[in-house]
């Protein structure tokens, strides 16, 4: 067998709940930061847990993100792209630069794993608009 010596790089991260900034978001939103990036990573995994209708703005990641849902019901819509439901199991791979949006269901909760890694210069995202009542399907 192999021991296993402690790396202070992998010791455990204490959790930080914080409610997404409004600029962001619509509704409630509640992000958990279990991983933030520890230089060299640029790499940052969080749980978002959306209310009811709650969802981001228009938005872009430098390299791209992968969501993948733990609970509930939501949408994901990619510009130009029809919206489309996402559920408890399901994994969203987001290309870099490309213009999206992700969020509960009207009816529903959901909270998802967000992976993205920052850009060299540390940008994490790039926000747009927000998503109108009209673009967000009452379904």
């Amino acid at each position: 067998m192999t021991a296993v010596t402690a790396d202070p790089q992998n010791s455990p991260v204490p959790r930080i709940t914080v409610r997404a900034p409004a600029e962001w978001v619509t509704g409630e939103v509640w992000v958990d930061e279990l991983a933030p990036p520890a230089a060299p990573s640029r790499l940052r995994m969080d749980s978002v847990h959306f209310t009811p209708g709650a969802r981001t703005v228009w938005h872009r990641h430098p390299l791209g993100q992968v969501l993948h849902v733990t609970a509930g019901t939501g949408l994901v819509q990619r510009a130009g792209g029809p919206v489309e439901t996402i559920r408890t199991g399901d994994t969203v791979r987001i290309g870099a630069g490309e213009w999206h949006w992700h969020g509960a269901g009207p009816t529903t909760s959901m909270t998802h794993l967000a992976v993205q890694e920052t850009g060299e210069d540390g940008t994490e995202a790039g926000r747009g608009d927000a998503v109108s009542d009209a673009e967000y399907p009452a379904r």
